[in-house]
């Protein structure tokens, strides 16, 4: 099973992920990740009473626009965190839960940031941090947590985005270089 939560419904994506392996069930549920953990916890029991178990939960949201401060840490930040604590509901062991794995989709802004766009890498160094204290809490909990920290990718992410204050107007030309 492939379970995947995100805003828009992308069927060519989704047809084309049932192709890999005509075996997997690939499912889409709408969810923004700025809800509250309460609405991320419905959300998921739907989910867990459908499948019964979930083993790893991918956490990918993000944006990069430094002139959407608040959008940009509740996407990259909060999001996430409250994704996390809604599924640990389900997965901490002290709650009899099986534990689970989390792995955060970060960026190497998180450990190097770039100076021009200083709220997502302060946002990406949030989730570092996050994911990190997850990680040394996994004898507690059962949940075991990665960080994923990709440099820049060909993504629509990196085509055009503002940098902060105007710092840098070719900001996104200028990573792509």
């Amino acid at each position: 099973n492939l379970v995947i939560l995100d805003r828009v419904e992308n069927p060519a994506a989704i047809a084309e992920l049932k192709a890999l392996n005509v075996k997997t069930t690939v499912t889409f549920y709408p969810y923004d990740v700025t809800v509250s953990v309460n609405e991320s916890v419905q959300l998921l029991k739907t989910i867990f009473a459908k499948l019964k178990t979930v083993d790893l939960l991918i956490n990918g949201a993000g944006i990069l626009d430094d002139h959407q401060i608040e959008r940009t840490i509740a996407i990259n930040f909060t999001g996430l965190v409250n994704t996390t604590t809604a599924i640990m509901e389900f997965w901490d062991k002290r709650k009899g839960g099986p534990g689970g794995i989390i792995c955060n989709i970060c960026s190497v802004t998180g450990f190097n940031a770039i100076y021009q766009v200083p709220v997502y890498s302060a946002s990406k160094a949030a989730v570092v941090s996050f994911t990190s204290s997850l990680a040394k809490l996994a004898h507690i909990t059962g949940v075991t947590a990665y960080s994923i920290n990709p440099g820049i990718t060909k993504t629509p992410l990196v085509h055009r985005f503002n940098s902060w204050l105007d710092v840098e107007p070719r900001v996104a030309e200028l990573l792509n270089e």
